[in-house]
């Protein structure tokens, strides 16, 4: 038997072995998926395949409810608990990652040099171009992830970074302020292997505003 096959016995068996537990987060509302819809029309990203990017983010915010509710309803201290619970942070980071990827598109693209967020950048890299070179270049390394930049709460720093797997990689308490998804779903419907024109496209439809709202004081 492949381990991942063990995996998903152990994933099935999750839903079938009940206890008598605490619901966890008892009175919660579960998440709800947010609406995109108004993201339709942009140059460079069609309408079928953002439905199908969509669909995908729904079922994040599926399963990360299923999976929840699943774990206050199952024994601790068993394989199938913690099968569950490791799978958590991979539903859950992909339900927020995708959300905040849609957030900070339906934009013109136009960065503003003279913004809150225009000025810190070129204060960090030197200039706008030079940072710009580097997202991008991290975009265009092989595999499949996301590409986030973050900033530092503990000092402003502002640093691109590379995210695997969407639980992989991620700088802990930083703050993300621009997410691009590299994975095949968010090109391959447009663009096929031609992974630098989707990185091309993305940069014409960031929302700006929407990135310098979310860079702490």
């Amino acid at each position: 038997m492949t381990e991942m096959t063990k995996a998903t016995m152990l994933l099935v068996l999750a839903f079938i072995l009940v206890a008598a537990a605490v619901p966890v987060a008892a009175g919660v509302a579960p998440y709800t998926a947010k609406d995109f819809s108004k993201l339709k029309g942009m140059p460079g990203f069609s309408d079928k395949a953002l439905d199908l990017h969509f669909t995908l983010y729904q079922g994040y915010v599926k399963n990360t409810n299923d999976l929840l509710e699943t774990l206050g309803k199952i024994a601790p201290n068993t394989p199938a608990y913690a099968e569950i619970k490791r799978r958590l942070g991979w539903e859950y980071n992909g339900m927020r990652l995708h959300e905040l990827y849609f957030g900070n598109l339906g934009g013109d693209g136009k960065l503003d040099a003279n913004s809150k967020i225009g000025k810190r950048l070129q204060e960090q890299f030197g200039s706008l171009e030079n940072w710009q070179a580097d997202f991008k270049a991290s975009g265009a390394m092989r595999g499949i992830g996301w590409v986030v930049l973050y900033e530092d709460p503990t000092n402003g720093r502002l640093i691109n970074t590379w995210i695997n797997e969407h639980d992989v990689g991620h700088l802990a308490g930083g703050r993300p302020l621009l997410i691009m998804d590299v994975f095949e779903h968010a090109f391959i419907p447009d663009y096929g292997l031609k992974r630098a024109e989707y990185i091309e496209a993305f940069f014409k439809n960031i929302n700006w505003p929407a990135v310098e709202a979310r860079l702490g004081q």
